[in-house]
């Protein structure tokens, strides 16, 4: 006589989980139109406006437009629009990962150094031509910045490898490494001229005016990669936010775990802050809207940070081109003064919250 609730009941959970994994891919579905749409608006804009709808007749119908409008949408604007996708999607995902292995909300790529590292190694280009490894002057700025970016991941994966470390001694590592780089950054801006000196200044601001389609397909190169990883590691993942011990009994080896998973975020995030220089806050918010909308489970919550983060950076390139009229604000700027209100209003509303 009991069999037949216990179907019951079992059918029902059948059925709530079913609709909320169908609530779940709606809302990502929404995320991605509205970055299909936002990415239009940010190719539409600029010293000539064109309508969302020329824009879309470019890009699907290109040989009925104008020259001009080819080149200036394919050649000039896509790879900005791009470069927002691809870099907001990489901080962001990076930024989940590290708050998933670290059990902490305020974890990011940058809670590593690694965005302090990366301007570091920027700086020692535009300030002294100095090449940590010898390339062609054009590369020499980003490949300085990947290379220190490394070091401080390398750096904090050999001390984590060591006895008796901890999450928390990894975090403060990290906080030491921000501001060890941070003093040698005001040093050489201190020794700089005043042309090198702007250069630093608006490369640490982070811009995305300067996006090729070398770098907008490395960027990509990176996220192909990376995202798979995660994604064969996706039970693993959502076992660790179970707590060490949990995710232990199930079977998870938590130190190999915790270790790949930084190197990977690692390599995330130091390929994009090479190329369009320091962008804060999306590795911090992207993945708390992505939490927010779909939960905990990496399956839906590794592709929802990945559009969470694509969507807050092109919108944010829209807001940069329309606050000041006929001027690109530095996009590090406007993440900043986005980040900080919505990040508050995360504290407020999720103070209860248990981690």
């Amino acid at each position: 006589m009991t069999t037949l609730p216990l179907g019951g009941e079992i059918g029902s959970g059948r059925g709530r989980y079913r609709a909320l994994a169908f609530r779940r891919i709606a809302l990502i579905t929404a995320l991605l139109a509205a970055l299909f749409a936002s990415v239009c608006i940010d190719m539409a804009l600029g010293p000539a406006n064109y309508t969302v709808a020329q824009i879309l007749q470019a890009l699907f119908s290109s040989d009925t437009v104008s020259d001009q409008l080819r080149v200036v949408i394919w050649d000039i604007r896509m790879p900005i629009a791009l470069m927002a996708v691809t870099v907001g999607a990489s901080l962001s995902v990076a930024g989940a990962q590290m708050q998933t292995i670290l059990a902490n909300p305020l974890a990011s790529p940058f809670t590593l150094g690694i965005s302090a590292a990366a301007s570091f190694g920027a700086a020692l280009a535009l300030v002294g031509g100095t090449a940590i490894f010898p390339v062609a002057l054009q590369y020499m700025v980003p490949i300085n910045a990947f290379l220190m970016a490394m070091v401080a991941a390398l750096f904090i994966h050999f001390a984590s490898t060591m006895r008796g470390v901890t999450v928390e001694t990894i975090v403060l590592l990290g906080i030491a490494l921000v501001f060890t780089f941070n003093a040698l950054l005001s040093l050489l801006e201190y020794l700089a001229s005043e042309q090198a000196l702007a250069a630093v200044v608006f490369w640490t601001m982070g811009s995305l005016t300067k996006a090729t389609w070398p770098k907008v397909a490395i960027t990509a190169a990176v996220l192909v990669f990376a995202v798979p990883v995660f994604a064969r590691q996706a039970w693993a993942l959502t076992a660790l936010r179970l707590g060490e011990d949990k995710a232990a009994s199930l079977g998870v080896n938590v130190k190999r775990l915790r270790l790949q998973t930084m190197l990977t975020v690692s390599l995330l995030a130091a390929i994009p802050v090479s190329f369009v220089g320091t962008i804060g806050f999306v590795g911090l918010v992207g993945p708390h809207i992505a939490r927010m909308l779909v939960g905990e489970d990496q399956r839906f919550f590794l592709p929802a940070s990945v559009l969470c983060g694509s969507l807050l950076l092109s919108v944010t390139s829209v807001v940069s081109k329309t606050l000041l009229p006929g001027a690109i604000l530095p996009i590090g700027v406007i993440t900043a003064l986005v980040g900080v209100p919505f990040f508050f209003v995360l504290i407020f509303t999720n103070r209860r919250r248990a981690w």
